[in-house]
């Protein structure tokens, strides 16, 4: 990744709060920097709405909780060349695997019924087919780097990308950790 041309760069949010894309917005004056040496060819704050086939670094942050944040985990390891877990979310479960203690079904139910005043019942169209359990990216696909954090700062997501453009493979835990 050390050569003159710039890496393609694609990211996506899986379950979670996108607080990683913030942090990723968060490099401010350094996203200027950064777009000299990269093209984000896919990522939500792009207008991009398609997944190039051949990408060389991909950052998922969020959990898999729905079938298409599987598909969207088993694409971007299919395209991308390195692929980054970011976040605690992505790394461990975090907040969005809370709801593995509980039935499928009571998590519905405590939703769309026992908690609603105004039309109470489960929707019937428009929602997420939900897996059963919340899982970190790397129980359905490999990862290349794990950078913890919740979210990791902007100082750490420029560190590793940093990094990977000048072809050294980063190090995150001497600079994050998990909550961090």
């Amino acid at each position: 990744m050390s050569d003159s041309a710039k890496i393609t760069l694609a990211t996506a949010w899986l379950d979670g709060c996108s607080g990683c894309h913030m942090s990723f917005l968060d490099l401010d004056q350094r996203l200027i920097e950064l777009a000299a040496k990269v093209d984000i060819v896919y990522s939500p704050i792009v207008d991009t709405k398609e997944l190039p086939v051949d990408v060389d670094v991909g950052i998922l942050e969020g959990a898999v909780s729905t079938e298409e944040n599987l598909q969207i985990a088993r694409m971007f390891r299919e395209r991308c060349k390195f692929l980054i877990s970011l976040g605690d979310c992505a790394v461990s479960g975090n907040v969005p695997s809370m709801r593995n203690t509980f039935d499928l079904d009571d998590v519905f139910d405590h939703a769309f019924v026992e908690t609603v005043q105004a039309q109470p019942g489960r929707p019937t169209e428009s929602l997420p087919t939900l897996l059963r359990t919340v899982v970190p990216i790397h129980h359905v696909v490999n990862v290349d780097l794990f950078v913890q954090g919740c979210p990791p700062s902007a100082d750490t997501i420029w560190y590793v990308l940093t990094e990977l453009i000048a072809g050294r493979t980063p190090d995150p835990t001497q600079i994050t950790r998990f909550g961090a």
